[in-house]
């Protein structure tokens, strides 16, 4: 195994994100504890060798003071000289080769992917409604935001602090041992630092966490725009669009501006108090040397220890600024990312076993936890390999019928069985295995036609592939594809959304996918709405094969594509208000009736016009 696999960033877990900041890095880092502890020990290492580097320098300078310049590399010293060489040629390459290795190979690779994969596990799971309430590109953009900005807060830790804290401690060490008093204007010097630090990080830390929400909010609107590109042009919007992104980029500058001139005052007060530093213990010491309580390398040892310190605190306070900043951003992140806005499984839920299809509806209700909207009161039975056509206005709840059936929703009343069972006390993925479903925005990956049609059942073998595609009048023109990249047929990428597709052509792609996935259950949500006439006929001959033996939910604004439905149920204002074969609504002169004749009516005054 190697070193670098120490640490496993893909490994599952089920726990959800804290919502609080220490609970949620333990959460994101739970596997790299012992690595990061290693890497944090070889670093403390480094920071007390800086010391140690002070003291061998001050014991050198007594010795050759002592012995003058005749007798130095006399065989008294040779312990004291060959200590020396190991330890500047041997032992701190050594400790600082493994702090490096263990910093660059085994944790900083890792630690990112490892928070990414929980964060994209966790977003995976929400409910369709966490990703209708805000833009995709955002969504992403604070994935990758707090997973590289808490990989920096860990190199940060490891790197410096944990080195700084060692070389703080060493150092008070050295100046008790050179004499107690040199110890009190360093303690002094420290309060001041620290105070400093406590008063700027938060305030660094808050106005991080501004200039991320601003900088998400920038990629979100120009993610936005430029998915949905065509209707920008098409609307001629671009100037529109170049606005928004504008103002949003504005309050970015604004946020960045804010941050950058309260780092700017940090950065100018730390350095004057690290050159303060040296004055106060090299002044310390010469007093003492005056007085003969300090030797020449104690002298030494303290200046050379507090020019060190003097220059690492200008690089520390870099790093904590950038850590506090990053920590910002974490917490920015967190408040997007952390929140629970899901369908859960029961925690005894098994898997479905469809045996018939036999789906019942009992006083079922749901209003997107409003007081009005949704569906209210339906019941309804649909028997095994029944096929049910749903109509009805816009608004009037046969989307939301569906998504409730799919368990996208939790229903906020009434139950839901598939062949008795619960579709609240069964696994999702085992319902959603079990129904295949077409929609009227047919949903496309910027993948390989081959890919995007195996979507609907992985394993499936190359002739299967092919059968479903042929089933759905996809694969004479899936073989004439070809991308930018040469690739072409059942290689060629479709591009983002299946933008190179026409609406017909990403809609047999669709039904491919479904046929290819042979569910028991079969939802058609608008499934040939993108299709011309002469198309529509062939895949309705290829649909109702694909029917044959499936319980089916078929929702259609054309109703001509349900008259050969066993039933139609009619929806207005979330309620079932009509239910019956074609021809027994027809005769019953109700809405559907109405429907039909403006449908029929329409395209008959269009061909008296003709």
């Amino acid at each position: 195994m190697r070193l670098a696999d120490l640490i496993k960033p893909f490994r599952d877990t089920d726990t959800p994100p804290p919502q609080t900041l220490g609970a949620f890095v333990r959460w994101a880092l739970s596997g790299a504890w012992p690595m990061l502890l290693l890497a944090a020990s070889f670093s403390a290492m480094g920071g007390a060798f800086e010391v140690a580097t002070a003291w061998i320098l001050g014991q050198v300078i007594d010795q050759a003071t002592a012995s003058g310049p005749e007798g130095f590399f006399d065989a008294s010293n040779l312990g004291l000289i060959m200590a020396a060489i190991v330890f500047f040629m041997l032992l701190r390459p050594l400790v600082a080769g493994l702090a490096s290795f263990a910093n660059n190979y085994v944790v900083l690779p890792n630690i990112p992917p490892l928070v990414l994969a929980k964060l994209n596990r966790w977003t995976l799971g929400q409910s369709v409604t966490y990703f209708d309430d805000d833009f995709a590109g955002r969504i992403a953009q604070k994935q990758m935001q707090t997973s590289s900005s808490l990989a920096s807060v860990v190199t940060d830790v490891v790197n410096a602090v944990v080195f700084a804290l060692s070389t703080l401690l060493g150092t008070m060490a050295l100046l008790g041992a050179i004499h107690p008093l040199v110890v009190l204007p360093f303690a002094v010097w420290m309060v001041a630092y620290f105070a400093l630090i406590r008063w700027y990080l938060p305030r660094i830390r808050k106005r991080s966490a501004a200039r991320a929400g601003a900088r998400a909010m920038v990629s979100g609107q120009v993610v936005d725009a430029i998915t949905n590109i065509k209707t920008v042009k098409l609307f001629a919007h671009a100037t529109q669009e170049d606005q928004a992104a504008r103002e949003a980029m504005v309050e970015l500058r604004e946020r960045a501006l804010d941050f950058g001139r309260l780092s700017a005052t940090f950065r100018f007060f730390l350095v004057a108090l690290a050159g303060v530093l040296p004055v106060l213990l090299m002044g310390s010491t010469l007093l003492l040397w005056q007085g003969g309580n300090a030797t020449t390398g104690d002298v030494a040892a303290a200046g050379a220890i507090a020019i060190r310190i003097a220059q690492m605190t200008g690089w520390v306070s870099f790093t904590l600024m950038s850590m506090y900043a990053s920590i910002g951003e974490i917490e920015n992140g967190m408040k997007t990312l952390t929140r629970r806005v899901r369908v859960e499984d029961a925690s005894n839920a098994t898997d479905l076993v469809v045996s018939g299809g036999q789906i019942a509806f009992q006083d079922v209700g749901f209003a997107y936890g409003r007081d009005v909207g949704g569906v209210q009161g339906i019941d309804l039975q649909i028997a095994a390999g029944e096929k049910l056509g749903i109509v009805g206005a816009s608004g009037a709840g046969k989307s939301t019928l569906v998504s409730l059936l799919l368990r996208l929703y939790d229903g906020e009343a009434g139950q839901i069985t598939i062949d008795d069972q619960d579709v609240a006390k069964v696994t999702q993925n085992s319902l959603r295995r079990n129904i295949g479903m077409v929609t009227q925005e047919t949903a496309m990956f910027n993948r390989s036609a081959r890919e995007n049609i195996l979507y609907g059942r992985p394993d499936a073998s190359e002739a299967e592939l092919i059968a479903a595609a042929q089933k759905a009048e996809a694969h004479e023109f899936i073989l004439g594809l070809q991308d930018g990249s040469e690739r072409k047929g059942y290689d060629a990428h479709l591009g983002e959304r299946g933008v190179k597709l026409s609406g017909g052509q990403r809609q047999r792609i669709a039904l491919a996918r479904a046929i290819l996935k042979d569910a028991p259950i079969l939802v058609l949500d608008e499934a040939t709405s993108a299709l011309d006439s002469e198309v529509e006929a062939s895949i309705q001959a290829a649909l109702h094969r694909v029917m044959d033996g499936k319980t089916v939910l078929a929702i259609a604004h054309r109703l001509s594509t349900l008259s050969e439905m066993d039933r139609i149920i009619v929806m207005d204002q979330g309620q079932i208000v009509e239910s019956g074969t074609h021809e027994a609504l027809l005769a019953q002169g109700g809405l559907y009736a109405q429907f039909w004749q403006r449908q029929s009516g329409g395209f008959i005054q269009t061909e008296a016009a003709e």
